[in-house]
């Protein structure tokens, strides 16, 4: 049986959604609703669906979100991040599946309103990972589950973000935390989830450093245009985005600021952001393996490394998904296809105790992320299957990834550590927390 589907929120993060239905997944379903505080935004989709065959869908403004509600059986959330629970809980509670773009949300008391919201209702919710879809991650999580390493005391994450991608945060409403949750929520989400899944286990404490060292008006080099558009250092400056460059951009955003006065290229040095480019997370799961995570937004290459220690060995993943950073004009740094710029390579290294490292296959495949969205969009439109990596991801693990970035936030401005309860769904109140509680057996300690 083919399901309708209705979306809510078309920007650049509707359009993989948007393109399954229309092309290789058609026959799982049909659009049959947009909803989007802009118009201009809705008639580009509208478009996409009549080029390929189909008729224009209705399109309706947010007070009227019962309306499409009416009209479909699964709502696709890809609006901004701190309106989600907003449409989330509304389909859930009329009994509607939602499918939801990391992260959840962005708060404590919006994780509660979705669990509750999911707990009473018949629909169903999945949050979108597409990380865990990616063969490099994949195989991490095998070569861990099949004890290559034993027992995981530690991992040591590192994520860099280029001048590209990371700028880009700095130019739209990520860089309003109010909207995003900042980068530790927005962005970071997607790697605490990943670190649960690799690990089968949830963050129990907490602790976090943040700053703003390179981004925003305090840092700016010199006087700034506030936005690209019609600067004068349009195309020299590699800091400044040309949406006419892509026709797509200026259709989405440039046309769309009529209506809504939404700038997409706003400065990276322009008042306004109120986000951090530089993050340090130190955090203790309930397994007892410790994690160090950072996050840097203005690196000159883009990329990780994980490594993983264990009782028996260690386990190294390597990524460089964009060796460097070109000095043109900056592009749109969500484009697929990141990772296939020359150069770009991987390699996971599986050392274990007295024996010689030996690299592990990642078997990749066709796409972005290494042939992951594909796999993301199948469970997606036609469910997982018997999957033994359980890669599809529900409420409950989209709350515990949004709340190690909350308490981190939390963190970063008291000081002090934050305790995560109720399985990792759950924040401790506000105030110290307990970092010296007595340690597990095996977890630490002399003899």
């Amino acid at each position: 049986m083919t399901r309708r589907y209705a979306f809510v929120g078309l920007g650049h993060r509707a359009q993989m959604y948007v393109d399954a239905l229309l092309g290789d997944w058609s026959d799982t379903g049909a659009i049959v609703a947009f909803c989007d505080t802009n118009r201009t935004r809705m008639e580009y989709y509208n478009e996409q669906i009549v080029r390929a065959g189909g008729a224009e869908v209705p399109a309706f403004g947010p007070d009227r979100f019962g309306e499409l509600l009416e009209r479909a059986d699964t709502v696709v959330v890809t609006c901004v991040d701190s309106a989600h629970a907003r449409y989330v809980c509304a389909a859930l509670d009329a009994g509607r599946d939602v499918i939801v773009e990391k992260p959840l949300t962005v708060d404590a008391a919006s994780c509660a309103a979705i669990a509750a919201s999911a707990e009473r209702s018949s629909g169903t919710l999945v949050t979108t990972f597409n990380y865990r879809y990616s063969p490099r991650n994949t195989a991490v999580r095998r070569t861990l589950a099949a004890g290559e390493i034993g027992t995981v005391t530690s991992v040591h994450f590192e994520w860099t973000l280029d001048t590209i991608h990371g700028a880009d945060y700095f130019r739209r409403w990520h860089r309003d935390a109010s909207r995003s949750g900042g980068l530790l929520v927005h962005k970071s989400s997607h790697h605490f989830d990943l670190v649960n899944w690799w690990l089968g286990a949830h963050a129990e404490l907490v602790f976090a450093q943040s700053a703003l060292r390179f981004y925003g008006a305090a840092n700016a080099p010199g006087d700034r245009p506030e936005r690209g558009h019609g600067a004068p250092q349009l195309g020299t400056d590699p800091f400044l985005l040309d949406l006419t460059s892509d026709p797509r951009l200026a259709r989405l955003y440039l046309d769309a600021e009529r209506e809504d006065g939404y700038l997409r290229d706003r400065d990276v040095f322009a008042e306004g952001v109120s986000i951090q480019d530089n993050m340090a997370v130190l955090a203790r799961y309930d397994s007892g393996a410790l994690l160090t995570y950072s996050l840097n937004a203005h690196a000159p290459h883009e990329g990780y490394r994980v490594s993983f220690n264990g009782t028996r060995g260690r386990l190294e993943l390597e990524v460089c998904e964009r060796v460097w950073t070109p000095p043109h004009a900056a592009i749109d740094a969500s484009a697929a296809g990141k990772e296939h710029t020359p150069g770009a390579w991987e390699r996971l290294t599986l050392h274990r105790h007295w024996e010689q490292a030996e690299e592990v296959p990642i078997e990749g495949g066709a796409g972005a992320h290494g042939g992951g969205d594909r796999l993301l969009l199948d469970d997606v439109f036609r469910g997982p299957g018997q999957d033994p990596l359980a890669r599809q991801a529900g409420y409950r693990a989209g709350i515990r990834s949004v709340l190690i970035g909350v308490a981190a936030n939390r963190s970063a401005r008291t000081g002090q550590p934050v305790r995560l309860l109720d399985g990792g769904t759950a924040l401790a109140e506000d105030g110290p927390a307990d970092a010296t509680a007595p340690a597990r057996p095996g977890e630490g300690g002399g003899a």
